[in-house]
């Protein structure tokens, strides 16, 4: 049976490469994300992560337009750097590039070192530069091509032991970069983590606008990765090189690689690695919180167990709810991303193994056009997922229980908790009562105790 011939891709279920990029940069203290690329493309992006955060969010831009497209960007990026430093004073520009400027062949790290020799005289911010392009990767990509420059050109010399842990979180919610903050604190240890999103994405209401929000990474920390007690990366499909391997190939701090600790089994994998990094047994309070998580599995097992789900979203994410899922009894009937070749479907196998009841089914590089044709026949009782999801769910009538980014039709997307045993209890109650919520809706006479 021959395959069906590619037509074009409808209602993506991913975004660009260079969006993932900026709000990467957003987490690092005193930066400015700047795109080499159109006007356009900054907006764009804007316009996403506003919706979401529900922050003001600055992303320069280095315009270019029909001339530099056939002449070169490289001019456009020097002024626009120049406008930025006078406008902002930024510790830090992040450069990320976009179809445009990678299509016609910009040399960026070139471009800035003629921009350092010309301009060397002036007091130069911090200038890291990532390739973004989005014809060949996802947002996830660019966040994680992000973090790595970040360690590689700021992290270049062997610092002295600080007795830090270095936390890559990979793209998770502010409220989740505070609670890990917060069980850091708790094991005694002072966690870096790149990118701290937790402030810059997340803030205070203030009297007189701010430029660049307080909080983020602090580029002296940054610099300091190289002497920490080790690093601990979530991701079961991260690419092959990333920020944590970088610090252990040239500095030997060893990589711990887990997967999104979402979930009870997951979950413990964090908090073993954090016992192992810093010495210290889990606090009572941690304790606490799993056997709470386990009580709850038990109370509202009746309600879940057997449901049919489809999830869908950045890859990581995708996996750590696919575990999550099949701790509480509910059968993943299709998971999809957006994103090609990142091994989801070994990873889906391997934090589901011996829990879930029947394998699910892994698509990777899918459209919603797909995921809706194939998930329709599948009959799912929820969809779990970003808001892209709710016009399925709705045209299905099942519940749509939002997660990720980006969350466009509700509100406190950024203040989702997702992570450690107690992300995972606030998942499991949100799943559980978009059930609950079902049973009355479609009840003719309702119920008022379940």
């Amino acid at each position: 049976m021959s395959k069906a011939n590619y037509v074009s891709t409808t209602n993506a279920c991913k975004l660009c490469t260079p969006l993932g990029a900026s709000m990467a940069f957003r987490g690092v203290e005193g930066a400015i994300p700047f795109l080499h690329g159109s006007q356009g493309c900054a907006t764009y992006m804007r316009r996403y992560i506003i919706s979401h955060f529900r922050e003001p969010v600055d992303i320069a831009s280095s315009a270019l337009g029909e001339k530099n497209a056939i002449y070169g960007g490289g001019p456009n990026l020097k002024k626009g750097a120049l406008n930025v430093m006078k406008k902002y004073e930024p510790s830090l520009i992040g450069v990320a590039t976009t179809c445009l400027t990678e299509t016609i062949g910009d040399d960026v790290p070139m471009i800035l070192h003629e921009f350092h020799k010309e301009f060397g005289d002036l007091d130069l911010p911090e200038i890291v530069h990532v390739s973004t392009p989005s014809y060949s990767g996802t947002h996830t990509d660019g966040w994680h091509g992000a973090v790595r420059s970040l360690v590689e050109q700021l992290c270049t010399e062997k610092a002295a032991d600080t007795g830090r842990v270095n936390i890559l979180p990979n793209m998770v919610s502010c409220e989740d970069v505070r609670h890990l903050k917060d069980i850091c604190r708790d094991f005694g240890i002072h966690g870096t983590i790149l990118p701290d999103i937790s402030e810059t994405l997340d803030g205070p209401a203030l009297e007189d606008y701010v430029k660049i929000p307080s909080g983020g990474t602090p580029i002296s920390e940054i610099r300091e990765m190289s002497g920490a007690r080790g690093t601990i990366e979530f991701g079961r499909c991260l690419p092959q090189k990333t920020g944590g391997t970088s610090l252990e190939a040239a500095f030997g701090v060893r990589n711990h690689r887990i997967g999104l600790p979402m979930g009870l089994r997951e979950s413990d994998r964090f908090f073993e690695a954090l016992e192992d990094i810093s010495g210290t047994p889990m606090p009572r309070r941690y304790e606490l919180e799993r056997g709470r998580l386990v009580d709850a599995f038990v109370d509202g097992h009746k309600y879940v167990f057997g449901k049919r789900a489809v999830v869908y979203g950045e890859e990581d994410l995708v996996a750590g709810l696919c575990a999550l899922l099949a701790e509480i009894g509910v059968d993943v009937v299709l998971a999809g991303t957006g994103s090609r070749r990142k091994g989801l479907e070994q990873a889906v196998a391997a934090v589901t193994d011996g829990v879930a009841r029947m394998a699910p089914e892994v698509r990777e590089g899918v459209d919603f056009h797909d995921i809706a044709e194939e998930a329709a026949e599948l009959k799912p009782d929820l969809l779990v997922g970003h808001s892209k999801g709710y016009t399925y769910a709705r045209a299905w009538n099942i519940p749509l229980v939002r997660v990720g980014f980006p969350i466009h039709d509700r509100f406190g997307g950024q203040r989702m908790l997702h992570l450690g045993y107690k992300g995972a209890l606030e998942i499991f109650d949100r799943i559980v009562n978009a059930m609950l919520e079902k049973k009355q809706a479609d009840s003719d006479v309702g119920y008022g105790y379940l």
